[in-house]
């Protein structure tokens, strides 16, 4: 091999080298911002719009918030895959359907005030509050709801407001809201949250034990209606909803 030989075969070599350090620095950091954007479009198109959801609103939230910021960095790969995620204290993120099918339940023209009970890791205030003027959300498991308020702190979400706490008696001095969200299941209907609703608003929540269906809880003139949608499974909703049973 000549001298003109070996320094070109260098060159390729240290070609070769440098597309590997940028492909292992790519790994090491993520997708970039656009690759995320086209998983959430993905998810979106395929697990969402696929299956029937067509509110606009709800659908435009989706394809906004950053689901894999809301989930530990280990999990960031299946952040917009079609299941729950683990996201530590024994809890877990809903699989994008749910999110979407409980947020259309709700019926949201915009401008709301909304009563989510379950923060766990934020994600769904997000997405509600990119609809609603006003998202309060209690999370049990303290550490989760203070690594949640951070978060949607840094996200710049200012109508979203977070409390630690056992949500079964509601959020009474900022009632009524227009419409609640529990994302934990109780074996019944929390009577405080029904009376936390306004008249004509909509609540949607798991109720069972082991067996449970997403029940659409609308309260009207006439009394309050109940309807099953969707048979689910969600943690179970602790503190005071267990001394009820």
């Amino acid at each position: 091999m000549n001298l003109k030989q070996g320094r070109k075969v260098g060159s390729l070599v240290l070609f070769s080298l440098l597309v590997l350090i940028q492909a292992c620095a790519q790994e090491v950091q993520g997708p970039s911002p656009d690759r995320w954007a086209q998983l959430r479009e993905r998810m979106v198109r395929e697990q969402i719009e696929a299956r029937g959801i067509k509110d606009p609103k709800v659908l435009a939230a989706l394809r906004k918030v950053p689901r894999h910021l809301f989930v530990p960095e280990s999990e960031r790969p299946g952040a917009y895959a079609d299941h729950p995620l683990p996201i530590g204290e024994g809890q877990t993120i809903s699989q994008p359907y749910i999110v979407a099918f409980m947020t259309e339940q709700l019926r949201l023209q915009g401008g709301e005030k909304v009563l989510e009970i379950g923060t766990g890791s934020g994600y769904q205030a997000a997405v509600l509050a990119e609809i609603c003027s006003e998202v309060y959300t209690i999370e049990i498991v303290e550490p989760l709801a203070t690594r949640a308020a951070a978060l949607l702190e840094q996200l710049g979400y200012k109508n979203i407001h977070v409390k630690a706490g056992d949500g079964y008696q509601g959020w009474p001095e900022h009632a009524p809201f227009d419409a609640i969200m529990v994302t934990a299941a109780p074996d019944h209907v929390p009577q405080p949250l029904v009376d936390q609703l306004k008249l004509g608003g909509r609540m949607i929540l798991p109720v069972g034990d082991w067996f449970q269906d997403l029940r659409v809880v609308v309260k009207t003139e006439q009394g309050v209606l109940q309807q099953d949608v969707l048979p689910v499974r969600f943690v179970p909703m602790t503190g005071e909803a267990r001394k009820r049973r």
